[in-house]
């Protein structure tokens, strides 16, 4: 099963707060329904002020809830025949009055009405001044819901509309969308470990300059979270990359590919698959210099020696797990591909062209073309979150293909 026809016919509630982000729930709305989830809405009174219901409805396809004791509506489906039809619960934006509200169990109004009256999971996206945010009884708030089992995702940082920078923002729809769509991904790694890595890996060449390349850590931190959410136990281990650390993951962070291979040789027994997603460093300096390297000269000449190969180290150890590497090319992908599959002893590799400045590093999509010793696919162009379950999917096919076969 697929992830689209997973997710068909799953219901989300979508209950807008009063608040400047009220306006990125169309967005949203949009987003979600292009994911093929079925949405309806609540809203609050304050959050008419910001975005109208009409427009809400034009892109749901629902009349629009706003009353809590609007006889027509009871009268269809109130609170109650809204909170039972829900699938998933997302307030979004959660305002700091919203929140408050919620977790002091109050029913006076209809979204926290109907986060009392639902069996389904509930998710708050938080957004709010960001001293609003920091304020102990806000936090208090927050932790106190997420003890009862309540989801936090977000709140984002930067910029706010009342001019000040911070923690608060609500985050993007496109990021909602893809955690929603993660939320619903069967968990076909359930009881099972993966180690990875992700991001560059930097190579001193004195104490102020290094070697490096232009990986964003995107990809491999995409594929930590869709593991996580397909049910694995996930170790990230991550070179020098300006990413949050994704839920649930015990993140190992290291500059240099020695530093990335000791810890990925301290942890791959504990690990049935291996993901070698990082963009290595294929060579060092020789003797890093102690003390920054004065401009004294028009041209300066380093040694470089090669790194340890990660990859190979993992595929040749014993017991090894499934292991899985990336190929970054700029010509001949496929060709390149296959020949260090084979020639590293990979069990698959996910090879993608760079040389697409709309693909790869640093773009938020990518595209793949996965080969294993007797096969390959292709997974069109993406989100690097989609395109992450898409992988990891394929992954599942090929352990469990080779399983029935050993039997």
């Amino acid at each position: 099963m697929n992830q689209s026809q997973n997710q068909v016919n799953k219901k989300i509630l979508l209950a807008i707060g009063g608040g400047i982000a009220a306006y990125k729930s169309a967005d949203l709305i949009r987003r979600l329904k292009e994911r093929h989830f079925d949405v309806r809405v609540v809203m609050s009174q304050s959050a008419k002020e910001f975005i109208t219901p009409l427009t809400l409805q034009a892109l749901s396809g629902y009349p629009v809830a706003s009353d809590l004791l609007d006889t027509a509506a009871e009268a269809a489906m109130g609170h109650i025949e809204l909170a039972r039809w829900a699938d998933l619960v997302i307030v979004a934006p959660a305002t700091a009055n919203v929140i408050a509200r919620i977790n002091a169990g109050m029913a006076d109004e209809l979204i926290t009405t109907t986060c009392l009256a639902t069996e389904a999971p509930i998710i708050i996206c938080p957004a709010m001044n960001q001293q609003m945010y920091r304020n102990q009884a806000t936090q208090d708030n927050l932790a106190n819901l997420a003890k009862r089992g309540v989801t936090v995702w977000g709140p984002a940082s930067g910029s706010q509309a009342c001019g000040e920078v911070g923690p608060g923002r609500m985050q993007e729809p496109q990021e909602i969308a893809q955690q929603v769509e993660l939320f619903f991904a069967p968990k076909l790694l359930q009881g099972q470990s993966i180690l990875l890595t992700a991001g560059p890996t930097q190579e001193a060449i004195d104490p102020v300059r290094y070697i490096s390349n232009h990986s964003s850590g995107k990809m491999g931190f995409a594929i930590a979270t869709a593991a996580i959410a397909m049910g694995a136990n996930v170790t990230l281990v991550a070179g020098p990359v300006n990413l949050p650390t994704p839920a649930g993951i015990n993140r190992i962070d290291v500059q240099s590919t020695q530093e990335m291979l000791n810890a990925v040789m301290l942890n791959v027994d504990s690990h049935q698959i291996f993901i070698g997603c990082a963009a290595v460093a294929d060579y060092r300096v020789d003797k890093i210099a102690e003390d920054k390297i004065k401009k004294s000269t028009h041209d300066m000449q380093l040694a470089l020696i090669r790194n340890p190969d990660i990859l190979a180290t993992v595929a040749n150890h014993h017991p090894r797990p499934f292991t899985v590497g990336f190929a970054a090319e700029t010509q001949d992908v496929e060709h390149y591909a296959k020949d260090k599959l084979i020639r590293k002893k990979l069990d698959m590799i996910a090879a993608n062209d760079v040389s697409n400045p709309e693909l790869g590093f640093n773009a938020d999509q990518n595209a793949l073309k996965v080969i294993w010793t007797d096969g390959q696919q292709d997974l069109p162009a993406t989100d690097k979150q989609r395109l992450a379950s898409q992988l990891l999917t394929l992954i599942v096919d090929r352990i469990t293909f080779s399983q029935d076969h050993q039997q």
